[in-house]
């Protein structure tokens, strides 16, 4: 390829219509030059940067300058030879034939702000070719932008932070919403009515206009229309649109998250029409040119809860001892087809949001429900992985056909875990049990390659119809959760490199290393929790950790510090790997009904490539709006949690509960209720009768006068004593008669 030229325009540096200025001379000093004539220059050239770089300098004329520098006349010539070398070297630049030193343009890039719970937030670059990180904005630079505001930010030249690039909010160019969902908290005699919006935090409440239509209270959930986002020193307006109802009522939850996150939660008539046309059965033409599993021993495992079933597996060994695994998932891009109204509307959900009590669907339910669903005794389309192991449980050919299915029983995972123990038979009891047997092997498979196995039991609440957590169930790892998961993760990988293999391009699943400081943090959590571990820790030594850590009260803890030093894992067409599992290639395949990357990955196996979206484009979106999902999902469950304490607190205001100390500051401790996985916090002044310290060498607070220590990793016993739904918070002391009782 030839190369570019490159040419090169002279601009005059001042109008030819002003000779009473000396115009800067373009000619260079002839050379050579003597020693003392390189020192004249060199000395004239100090003093004129000096004098324009001076604080109180105002730009000036080549002829003010000298006259303030008291040029003499027979060195007005030299100094003109000196400022053009400066203007050619880009040190000082012409302006309205006034001099000044040439500045840096601060570097201003544009794109969408999303922002973390904790005040924080990251700026995804509009054109990701020039400025491939995300912007970290740290608290305070934020100005007045929210979640989802298209911003402008200046960059911190040189200043890279653990979390990546620094920048500052200079303007916001695009509001994200005109709208946000609050909560009444503070109704004054002067009928002065404030809103706490989660959107803007606590720190900036919002006043709300009177309303002749509504009489607003505190604990009111309304939606404002914002007039003025405000200042640093003017409070953001609102107009009150509209109640949801009250914040002690469980059943406007749901409601208000859409509201606060901006969810879809409504489907376009035309895409709902589009999902009917297709009907409640699978058409028989519809079953030419696919494979035929309808015979097989095809079964599906799920949640108890769930509707959406995307996944179905098949399994038998051979007499040489191999596995035949077929994993068949939902056929969604049969049905859903680039570029029509159901596309549009999926696409810009990204995925299903699970809330607890309720799912908001990335598809319309006669969709996500019944006819994508795999549900027993009825025929489905599928896009089925099929995959042969030798002994060893390694990989030796695979296959992706598109088929259909007729699937011969739905597994919950209580009920699959109750046939392998034999407590309740069953037909399929034998491939259950072969299942294990490859899953076992599958497993040591991906340890050896360095992965790690958290095994964490899940938190679920029990929701009433109201909306109200009458309870929760921890949801243990078992093997039948592991064996699922060996066998999706199995799938993600052949695919991902089935595409590659034929050069496709791809959306990735990837997962880059964490950064070295928060990997430190970490260890040095470990340590404090009692485990040792190297220096230099390899991902040998992790598995150790962890298998270690299983065995005691710290596992879910350290697990969850793990996570936290890693970086997100998110959707790229770049393939960087996917640390976590330890895998160079890696996909999302297997939940095409609730993700929309899984759905673009079916269409990419049979060359049906979107046209009107570019693969990098779905991936960033798709990225955005995970982690959007995530966030809604975590609030609504904080605030069912703390529902629930709330329930507990007013049948027994005097139970205790069982807590382990999680960090250590000057100011407290924060902890972790062991039965609800919910961090609380303690104020040194509602520890005990003394003066603490702070020690950070041990992370531990010490009693000056009885030497009491608090440290990480201690359990302690603390009662609650008042629960703040608005804000989402809780105030609790320590469980023991000679504590001093907090003030309320």
């Amino acid at each position: 390829m030839a190369k570019k030229q490159i040419l090169k325009k002279t601009i005059p540096l001042t109008p030819k219509k002003k000779p009473a200025t000396r115009k800067v001379l373009p000619k260079k000093i002839a050379l050579p030059l003597s020693s003392k004539q390189q020192q004249l220059l060199s000395n004239l050239s100090q003093t004129l940067l000096q004098c324009l770089g001076g604080r109180r300098y105002i730009p000036l004329t080549q002829k003010e300058l000298f006259t303030r520098l008291h040029i003499p006349s027979q060195l007005i010539d030299t100094c003109a030879h000196v400022i053009s070398d400066l203007i050619s070297e880009g040190k000082i630049e012409i302006h309205n034939d006034t001099l000044s030193i040439k500045t840096e343009k601060p570097d201003v890039v544009s794109g969408v702000l999303r922002m973390h719970p904790k005040g924080f937030g990251f700026v995804i670059p509009d054109h990701p070719l020039e400025n491939p990180q995300d912007i970290f904005i740290p608290k305070h630079l934020t100005d007045t932008a929210v979640d989802g505001d298209v911003v402008e930010v200046v960059l911190h030249t040189g200043v890279v932070s653990e979390k990546g690039p620094e920048g500052k909010i200079i303007a916001v160019t695009k509001r994200a919403r005109k709208h946000a969902a609050g909560i009444i908290n503070h109704v004054s005699a002067d009928k002065s009515i404030l809103a706490y919006v989660p959107l803007l935090g606590a720190t900036r409440p919002v006043r709300v206009l009177p309303s002749k239509e509504s009489r607003l209270k505190i604990g009111d959930r309304v939606i404002l229309d914002i007039k003025d986002w405000g200042s640093k020193q003017e409070m953001p307006v609102g107009e009150f649109s509209h109640l949801l109802g009250s914040i002690d009522n469980a059943a406007t939850d749901t409601l208000a998250a859409v509201e606060e996150f901006d969810l879809r939660n409504t489907f376009p008539k035309a895409a709902i029409d589009e999902a009917k046309k297709y009907g409640k059965k699978v058409a028989a033409k519809e079953l030419k040119n696919r494979r035929d599993f309808s015979q097989e021993e095809c079964f599906t495992i799920d949640p108890d809860t769930a509707k959406d079933f995307d996944d179905a597996l098949t399994l038998t060994k051979d007499r040489k001892g191999h596995y035949h695994l077929g994993v068949h998932i939902a056929d969604v891009a049969h049905y859903v087809v680039p570029g029509n109204a159901l596309d549009k509307e999926a696409f810009l959900r990204g995925n299903s949001t699970y809330l607890p009590g309720t799912c908001i669907p990335m598809l319309p339910e006669e969709l996500s429900n019944e006819l994508c669903s795999l549900q027993p005794d009825k025929e489905r389309l599928t896009v089925s992985v099929l995959m042969q192991f030798d002994k060893q449980g390694t990989l030796v050919k695979h296959e992706v056909v598109r088929g259909f299915i007729n699937s011969k029983k739905r597994f919950t995972y209580y009920e699959a875990k109750d046939v392998l123990d034999g407590k309740t038979k069953s037909p399929h009891a034998k491939t259950l049990k072969l299942m294990v047997e490859l899953c076992g092997l599958l497993k040591q498979k991906r340890y050896e390659r360095g992965s790690i196995d958290f095994s964490l039991a899940e938190l679920s609440l029990v929701i009433n119809e109201k909306g109200e957590p009458t309870g929760f169930k921890k949801i243990e790892y078992d093997i039948t959760h592991q064996l699922v998961e060996e066998f999706m993760l199995k799938a993600n990988e052949t695919v991902a490199l089935e595409l590659h293999k034929r050069g496709k391009e791809l959306i990735y699943r990837v997962h880059e290393e964490p950064q070295e400081e928060n990997f430190e943090e970490f260890l040095k959590m470990a340590r404090l929790f009692g485990f040792k571990v190297p220096l230099k820790a390899t991902s040998q030594d992790l598995q150790s950790l962890f298998e270690e850590a299983k065995k005691t009260p710290f596992a879910q803890q350290l697990s969850i510090a793990f996570i936290r030093s890693m970086r997100l894992a998110q959707y790229s067409q770049e393939n960087v790997g996917h640390f976590g599992l330890a895998l160079e290639h890696y996909c999302h395949f297997t939940s095409p009904i609730r993700r929309y990357s899984d759905l673009v990955i079916e269409r990419l196996l049979f060359d049906e490539e979107p046209k009107e979206l570019s693969l990098e484009k779905i991936a960033r979106h798709c990225s955005d709006q995970e982690r959007i999902s995530f966030r809604a999902e975590m609030s609504v469950k904080t605030l069912k949690k703390l529902r629930l304490l709330n329930k507990y607190f007013q049948e027994d205001p005097t139970r205790n509960y069982p807590a382990l100390v999680t960090k250590i500051k000057p100011f407290g401790l924060f902890f972790e209720l062991q039965e609800l996985s919910l961090e609380g916090f303690l104020h040194i002044s509602e520890l005990e009768n003394d003066y603490f310290v702070y020690e950070e060498q041990r992370q531990a607070l010490v009693g000056r006068r009885s030497g009491k220590i608090y440290k990480i990793a201690d359990p302690i016993q603390v009662h609650l004593y008042h629960v703040d739904l608005i804000q989402l918070e809780s105030k609790w002391a320590l469980s023991s008669d000679n504590k001093r009782r907090p003030r309320k």
